[in-house]
This record gives structure tokens, C-alpha cells and sequence, in this order.
């Protein structure tokens, strides 16, 4: 994953017109303006399927199902990225709070945010907390 308070550049890149008229407009608040859906309302929360998350915005592959747990927190939760190059994660002041938001190194859409040590006993220890409307889920073949 990069680190980064200053961002790089991204791969795709489009107007604000451009993104308005791909997203919804829920999907826009999220995805471009660092909005968050409301908890369990998204409809990967509670997804079990096997296959690979993508960014809503581009399409890039970013988590896999067997990266997701039950954190029962009210959005979709990931243990790992899927390549830790496709994602990016700054420090986070909004809302009175330090927090760690985590973007798409793609496009740089906002995904959510990750925490770290709250004892929920996966491999890293951390928890990637991120909005479904951010996210398309493809299925693994049968």
C-alpha cells in the first residue's frame, strides 16, 4: 500500500463533469467527496460469495473474498488489499477524529478507511472498513 499525505498522480482521470455522469448521485457523495453510506445498508455488508471487490469508479481490482470478515460494524470489512499498490492510505482529520482513509491508487476514489488492533484476531490485525457503494463484486466462476 502507499502511505502518502501528498498524492500521486492517478491513472485515470476525468472532470468532475465526467465523474457526474458516470456515478449516481450517492455514488458521486462517496466516491468523490469522501462520503459515507450509512451502516448496513450496503449490499455487500452481508455478501459470503466468493470473488474480487473492485473500485465502483474504474474497475480496479482492490480486496478479495477471502479477505473479508464478519466485524458485524455495519460495512463490508477486509483484513488485506488485494496488492497493496492498488491502494493508498492517508491520515484522515475530518469529523474531530484521526483516522486513516483509504483511497483508490487508480483514480483516487474514496473506499473508506482502515484501523488497526482492535482485536478482532485476523492475520493483520487491521481492518479495512469500506463502503459498498464504493465497490462492484465480480464472482468467481463455478
Amino acid at each position: 500500500m502507499k502511505r502518502s499525505e501528498e498524492l500521486p498522480s492517478p491513472t485515470v482521470v476525468k472532470s468532475d463533469q465526467e465523474w457526474r455522469e458516470q456515478l449516481s448521485p450517492d455514488e458521486y457523495a462517496v466516491l468523490r467527496d469522501a462520503g459515507t453510506e450509512r451502516a448496513f445498508v450496503g449490499e455487500y455488508t452481508d455478501n459470503h460469495r466468493v470473488g474480487v471487490y473492485r473500485c465502483r469508479a474504474c474497475g480496479t481490482e482492490l480486496f478479495r473474498s477471502e479477505h473479508k470478515f464478519d466485524s458485524h460494524c455495519g460495512w463490508p470489512s477486509f483484513f488485506t488489499p488485494l496488492a497493496g499498490e492498488q491502494i493508498i492510505e492517508r491520515t484522515d482529520g475530518s469529523l474531530g477524529m484521526r483516522r486513516t482513509e483509504v483511497l483508490c491508487a487508480t483514480c483516487h476514489s474514496h473506499l473508506g478507511h482502515v484501523f488497526e488492533g482492535e482485536g478482532y484476531g485476523t492475520p493483520t490485525d487491521l481492518r479495512y472498513c469500506i463502503n459498498s457503494i464504493s465497490l462492484t463484486f465480480e464472482p468467481a466462476p463455478e
